[in-house]
């Protein structure tokens, strides 16, 4: 658990100070007149979207695990999604969250080879919607960033979730050449984590073998004719699960007496998530609040600048680590998974 508590207490550092920054650089007469005018029923309302896109995802979920023959309750499947946010919030490109998903889908007997192919699916499905619209997004905002290192920071954030599509594609595409690769890993690596006699050695070898076959035939699945309308419905409901995220900050905005594009507001975030794939810090944090500081200039009045980014990110970040360590600590008690990934 100390490092646990060591990711958490850096990715609140820095999320913390960042934001006093943001606000303390953004702050003005303009600031208190818009802090006494807020209307906090709209600032709630934002919560409740948030809460609303864990359902979202949760039926998303439950739906490629039935696309797959597994049975898995919405409940279940909100309940898996929520306490993954914990570890997502305290790892560079929230990719702790993916192991906690895949290991309390395990726990339900899906094989692990198929939980990984319902966990990456989801990520698949979330890169390609949100790389096909990173084009639209820039275009819609043309003119109104002028700031070059934010350009290249989105270009290298953009590269890099490309390069993780692919080589997830090329895993899929190439299974026998990924087979070897994994392979040569394994042999290496598994000796440093116990398994030192040759009997062990081919039981993971074997174990992973198995399970990368399993990923393999699970994503080959996903495609075929008979399981196409379980693959439309998960990309129907990614759609719908940004497009709850997204209305979240609008409601935010109405809240700040603030009323601008619908389709501005959007494309930012959709930025702004590509900028937070740089694994850089623990939870995006710094890159969150600094990256939203820059985008959300474009149609948040300056004295209002640092009060949206903080309330923003109250409901992104904060209220992922609150829920998430609730659901894993006091509903599920996945303690020890989280303790194993993070040792």
């Amino acid at each position: 658990m100390n490092k646990l508590k060591k990711w958490l207490m850096i990715s609140l550092l820095i999320s913390l100070v960042s934001g006093l920054v943001v606000v303390v650089l953004t702050f003005d007469t303009g600031t208190i007149h818009g802090l006494l005018s807020i209307r906090i029923e709209y600032i709630l309302a934002a919560a409740g979207i948030h809460a609303l896109s864990y359902v979202v995802w949760g039926i998303r979920m439950r739906g490629l695990c039935r696309t797959l023959g597994y049975k898995v309750s919405v409940p279940r499947s909100v309940e898996i999604v929520t306490s993954s946010t914990l570890a997502a919030a305290v790892t560079p490109s929230s990719m702790g969250g993916e192991p906690i998903r895949i290991h309390l889908l395990h726990v339900d007997r899906i094989p692990l080879g198929k939980a990984s192919a319902v966990v990456l699916g989801e990520r698949l499905l979330d890169g390609i919607i949100i790389l096909s619209l990173a084009p639209v997004s820039l275009y819609i905002l043309r003119g109104f960033m002028e700031d070059p290192s934010m350009d290249a920071m989105l270009i290298a954030a953009a590269f890099f979730l490309l390069g993780i599509l692919l080589l997830v594609l090329y895993a899929v595409w190439k299974p026998e050449a990924t087979r070897k690769l994994t392979m040569f890993f394994v042999k290496r690596i598994a000796p440093f984590f116990g398994a030192r006699t040759d009997a062990r050695l081919e039981h993971i070898v074997a174990k992973v073998d198995s399970e990368l076959e399993n990923f393999h035939d699970s994503i080959f699945l996903f495609l075929k004719k008979e399981q196409r309308p379980g693959l439309l419905r998960g990309v129907f409901n990614t759609f719908l699960f940004w497009a709850v995220e997204f209305s979240m900050l609008y409601v935010i905005l109405i809240g700040l007496n603030q009323y601008p594009d619908p389709l501005v507001v959007i494309a930012s975030q959709i930025l702004v998530l590509i900028l937070m794939a740089i694994p850089a810090t623990p939870g995006a944090s710094g890159v969150a609040e600094f990256g939203a500081t820059t985008i959300f200039s474009v149609f948040v009045s300056s004295s209002l600048l640092g009060i949206t980014v903080v309330v923003w990110r109250a409901l992104t970040f904060y209220m992922n680590l609150l829920v998430g360590g609730f659901v894993s600590f006091r509903i599920l008690k996945d303690t020890e998974i989280i303790k194993k990934f993070l040792r």
